[in-house]
């Protein structure tokens, strides 16, 4: 083997998407995670997955790793899964509108029906009390996916989430505020109720 084939390899190995990085402990970010909301029906169902109960609404909580280049983050992503009467399949990513401002509630379909894109934004914003929670909310990522005759939401906060610097050494926990802990809740729980009747 030459030198370059070696580096290659090499490379290609340390760069690998599937392998988890370096420094990583499964978990860690979750039990932050769970001190920080302060719920007693946390519970834990594997290294890095937990499952949540509040009120009605059953949430799992799944932790997933971004690498960069001497660093990598831990984010935790709150998943709802509920049965849906539509059928069909479909993606949709929701953002908020604005570029200084936040100034409403978008749905960017990725994949699927068109129609139900539709229904769905004009139900995000009908929802009063499900948009009231969404406004404020900083999230990363809230995708709602219709597959199987089940809904999937995705929601991954800004806070919730922990940086892992190599060089220089740190970790650093991104708590959820008090606010944001009401308004995530309050969101999943809207996502809930609209989704139930769609």
């Amino acid at each position: 083997m030459t030198v370059i084939t070696i580096l290659r390899q090499k490379l290609f190995e340390l760069l690998r998407a599937d392998r988890a990085p370096s420094g990583y402990r499964p978990g860690v970010t979750l039990e932050h995670l769970r001190r920080n909301l302060g719920l007693a029906s946390f519970e834990r169902l594997s290294a890095n997955s937990a499952q949540l109960c509040v009120d009605d609404v059953a949430l799992q909580i799944v932790e997933r790793t971004e690498s960069q280049l001497l660093m990598h983050l831990v984010m935790t992503e709150f998943v709802l899964r509920m049965p849906a009467s539509a059928g069909g399949t479909g993606s949709f990513d929701v953002h908020h509108g604005g570029v200084i401002r936040r100034n409403g509630i978008r749905l960017r379909r990725r994949t699927g029906n068109q129609a139900i894109g539709r229904e769905l934004q004009a139900r995000l914003v009908a929802d009063e009390a499900l948009f009231q929670a969404l406004m404020p909310l900083d999230f990363k990522r809230l995708r709602i996916e219709l597959r199987d005759q089940q809904w999937w939401v995705r929601l991954e906060h800004m806070g919730g989430s922990e940086v892992v610097n190599r060089m220089p050494a740190f970790r650093r926990y991104i708590a959820v505020s008090p606010e944001q802990r009401n308004h995530l809740l309050a969101a999943l729980a809207g996502m809930k109720r609209v989704l139930s009747n769609l």
